[in-house]
């Protein structure tokens, strides 16, 4: 992964994403996607499913196609500065993406979940909007599904790439019944890793990923399961972190809450509290070992 030193003075873009657990005999694991190498943002690069929020996420109909009132959602995201109906496209921004990227469908409809998805991603290549899909099949998005769990706003020296996103992190498990995949156009490949061995593959140089997913990763390595993740999700707010890059003996740094360089001195997250770029890629200062500390 290049290492990018511009100075991005653009505003913040919206984003939302999911992270799709599961447990599997082993343990935990997280379904990663691999971006399109001609991708502008993080392209090669394993992510969560997510993208960036549409201004039709706030359009639509929320009384008739979300399962909790805006108010309840509001108040999930702990954010002061956005509105209601803000918060409401930020959720319905979440599950359009995660459909539309991984084909997993969070709604309550008339059919079966698989039959519900199928169709609703057959109407999607005709041309028809998210929105209109909803209203067409009379589906009710589940809200309820996703958990509030992070919030990564890029900073003005964002490292990876010359974008800047204020990126709202859901968690979840797939609904039974259904499967998720890559969409084989924006994403081109993906697969089902414990947070740990997806770690260790990056390490090893077999996959790439960016700072907020090494830290997400290293996070979510202290869950045995699904269950433990979502409990700790519904038992807090969810935190915002904002990383802070400074150079250093030549070098890139970036540093989270927590680190003595940091300006919020308390932790908000399991794991190392910076990041040093070395070897075209970001690891911390003790190796591998640190980032479950």
């Amino acid at each position: 992964m290049e290492l990018n030193l511009e100075i991005v003075t653009t505003p913040v873009r919206p984003a939302a994403t999911v992270v799709m657990l599961r447990d599997a005999p082993a343990g935990l694991e997280v379904f990663l996607m691999k971006r399109h190498s001609l991708s502008d943002v993080l392209g090669g690069a394993y992510v969560f499913p997510g993208g960036k929020v549409d201004a039709l996420d706030a359009e639509l109909d929320m009384a008739a196609h979300l399962d909790q009132p805006l108010q309840v959602l509001h108040a999930g995201l702990n954010e002061a500065d956005i509105n209601e109906r803000t918060a409401g496209g930020l959720y319905v921004a979440a599950l359009r993406e995660a459909f539309e990227e991984s084909g997993v469908l969070f709604a309550q409809g008339a059919a079966s979940p698989d039959i519900d998805a199928a169709r609703a991603a057959a109407l999607l290549r005709e041309g028809h909007g998210f929105n209109a899909v909803l209203a067409q099949m009379g589906l009710r998005l589940q809200t309820r599904s996703i958990v509030p769990w992070s919030r990564w706003i890029t900073p003005t020296a964002p490292s990876v790439t010359n974008k800047r996103f204020d990126t709202r992190f859901f968690v979840s498990v797939v609904p039974a019944g259904q499967v998720a995949i890559h969409d084989d156009h924006e994403t081109t490949e993906s697969i089902w890793l414990s947070p740990r061995t997806a770690l260790q593959q990056y390490w090893d140089g077999q996959i790439a990923l960016a700072p907020p997913q090494i830290m997400s990763l290293a996070h979510l390595s202290h869950h045995a399961s699904v269950k433990s993740v979502l409990m700790q999700a519904r038992s807090r707010l969810p935190p915002v972190i904002q990383p802070e890059p400074f150079d250093q003996d030549g070098g890139r740094v970036i540093c989270y809450p927590g680190d003595a360089r940091h300006s919020v001195r308390e932790p908000v997250m399991p794991g190392p509290t910076r990041l040093y770029y070395r070897n075209k890629r970001f690891e911390p200062l003790g190796g591998f070992d640190s980032l479950f500390d």
